[in-house]
């Protein structure tokens, strides 16, 4: 997978190109990252990317010129290698809101995807209308630049791809993965047995393998439940529920039950 990443601060995905799984990814050239600073693509001895907004106001506007070049630039050198123009995504408040199932097709996919971080208080309108295919947010929250943004969407997608993590089983225990119903993953517990007058639960400790799992089910229920009622109702709309699993969030106190 070869990822684009537009961006003025390309030296912030050092981070992500060279540490943790996606580092190692990265060198394993399992994923390949590539980045194009907008500025390369200016003609004044400034480098200049961003102008005043027509209608006044606080802060500059990126212009749309150097966007323009570096996605032409991006383009020739993804048809060079052989790479279909992959979709460019701009990561924006205005996006719809980043998910795990959208990680999970980029991957199913096999599909490059390209990224545009934003800067300032904006981008041209007219770059975004005739440029960008989708507009990707990661909450309802204002960051200073897209480039933190993107870094969590590369992330979110590279650990997912074969061989990035030590074992596939690890991406399946995610929360909100469909091997987990899109529920929460439930707590995890290692070394020493006891700490801080805390035991491990005795279940955890016994061998029995059915049991444990059963106990992470409905661990994984009760949590989604208590923090995230939205997901349990997703997951009974979706015929993810069985009826064990709904035995067990009716045994919950009333004040844990999502709403039906």
């Amino acid at each position: 997978m070869r990822i684009d990443v537009i961006t003025l601060f390309p030296e912030m995905f050092s981070v992500i190109a060279e540490l943790g799984v996606t580092g190692r990814a990265c060198k394993q050239n399992i994923w390949q990252l590539k980045t194009w600073n907008p500025r390369d693509y200016t003609h004044d001895v400034h480098h200049t990317v961003d102008d005043r907004p027509y209608g006044g106001g606080p802060g500059m506007v990126m212009l749309a010129e150097p966007l323009v070049q570096a996605v032409r630039a991006m383009r020739a050198d993804q048809e060079a290698a052989g790479i279909h123009a992959s979709p460019l995504c701009l990561l924006s408040p205005v996006g719809r809101t980043w998910a795990q199932e959208q990680a999970q097709a980029y991957v199913s996919a096999q599909q490059s995807f390209s990224l545009l971080c934003g800067r300032y208080e904006g981008i041209d309108q007219r770059f975004i209308d005739a440029y960008v295919d989708a507009e990707i947010s990661l909450g309802d929250f204002v960051l200073s630049g897209g480039e933190l943004a993107a870094m969590a969407v590369i992330d979110s997608v590279v650990r997912l791809l074969p061989g990035v993590l030590n074992t596939h089983e690890s991406a399946l225990q995610d929360s909100f993965h469909p091997a987990q119903s899109g529920l929460l993953d439930s707590p995890h517990y290692t070394r020493p047995e006891v700490f801080e007058g805390q035991a491990v639960p005795d279940v955890l400790l016994s061998g029995h393998h059915k049991n444990i799992a059963l106990w992470r089910r409905q661990q994984s229920l009760r949590l989604s439940a208590l923090r995230r009622p939205d997901l349990i109702e997703r997951a009974r709309q979706a015929g993810q529920l069985s009826q064990a699993d709904e035995k067990f969030l009716r045994s919950l106190p009333t004040s844990v039950l999502p709403r039906s």
